[in-house]
């Protein structure tokens, strides 16, 4: 080719918005020879390209002749346009079991369309829980299940491989159907699922619903890569809609952030964490990290509860507030604190009285 024109360039880029290009990739697109005039006007035009202004900024240089090619966007307008003020997301939090009463934070929290809800939990204290009775509680909004411990690969009778639910998942759902004794009912008129369940363990992001409640259960991420889980989060939360996410992490014992941390952080809109609560494992500590919207102050709360029933039931959910006698240590001069019996907790109510 003799000659190569800046619309030529510009539509070969446009086709490859996000993607690196080299000079030599565009020369050879074009079959452009060297020493010709052609040659050295694929450079020109790019530089040309990058330096541009506004909308006419297609690239940019990253050195030894490869660019990276800009995403085009287009400005949203905001109030020279009719907007919809859309309401308050209706997401019900787990229920005390014995109340039917949802847990008391919840009326003070605000969350709203493409929110995501980090939940840092220690292993074996509540997280599966706490995700499988948001799923419940939000059950006719049919809600999407994506979870490590959900599903399992058998034979089917070819011999091939496929999903189906884990023994344990099952077992759950059994204790909370309200045609088994429970207080949820997983299916409509006609037999079907009210949720959907996903067999996905990676690349969550890919396999968001829009517009519906997205609960995974939980993400893992290698030990030498936890700063991955912040772009994991990002493209979770950019593929919501009007949706929202409840994502589950492992936390260590006493850890003010799941693993991950401030990557975490950064992308949550309410954040979670679940500890031990005493000697049982059944009992749990759960602490408001952080929350962007809110109706009352609630960061650094923290309320007791106990998981019964399979991992499935809440029960005795109260605010509680560190000892003030042994300042939440649990011990007072070598040995168990008197008031709160080591448990380095206090229930509100009884602190009140």
């Amino acid at each position: 080719m003799a000659k190569i024109t800046t619309a030529e360039i510009r539509k070969f880029l446009l086709e490859r918005q996000g993607m690196t290009v080299k000079l030599s990739s565009i020369r050879t697109e074009f079959d452009i020879i060297r020493g010709t005039e052609a040659f050295d006007a694929v450079r020109n035009i790019m530089y040309q390209l990058g330096e541009a202004k506004g909308n006419g900024k297609l690239v940019r240089p990253l050195g030894d002749g490869v660019y990276k090619v800009i995403k085009q966007v287009t400005p949203v307008p905001v109030f020279s346009v009719e907007r919809e003020r859309r309401p308050v997301f209706d997401l019900v939090f787990p229920r005390d079991y014995h109340t039917m009463e949802e847990m008391s934070f919840a009326h003070e929290i605000i969350i709203r369309e493409g929110d995501l809800v980090s939940i840092g939990g220690v292993k074996s204290r509540g997280k599966t829980h706490f995700c499988l009775n948001v799923c419940g509680e939000n059950i006719d909004t049919c809600p999407v299940l994506m979870g490590n411990e959900y599903t399992i690969v058998v034979p089917d009778d070819e011999g091939k491989e496929k999903y189906e639910p884990s023994p344990r998942f099952l077992n759950r759902l059994d204790v909370m159907d309200v045609n088994k004794g429970g207080w949820i009912d997983w299916i409509d008129v006609d037999g079907n699922d009210k949720f959907v369940l996903l067999p996905v363990r990676d690349d969550y992001a890919e396999h968001i619903v829009k517009n519906k409640i997205n609960i995974i259960d939980w993400i893992n991420i290698d030990a030498d890569k936890l700063y991955n889980v912040g772009k994991v989060l990002e493209n979770i939360k950019a593929n919501l809609g009007r949706g929202v996410a409840i994502i589950a992490l492992q936390k260590s014992e006493g850890s003010d952030n799941p693993r991950g941390g401030q990557f975490v952080r950064d992308f949550s809109d309410l954040e979670i964490l679940l500890d031990g609560f005493g000697d049982s494992e059944e009992d749990i500590l759960l602490t408001i990290k952080g929350c962007k919207e809110k109706r009352s102050p609630i960061v650094g709360k923290t309320y007791a509860y106990r998981i019964w029933g399979s991992g499935t039931k809440t029960s005795n959910f109260r605010e509680v507030k560190k000892c003030h006698h042994c300042k939440g240590s649990g011990w007072v001069k070598g040995v168990k604190c008197d008031f709160c019996l080591g448990h380095k907790y206090l229930d509100v109510e009884d602190i009140e009285l």
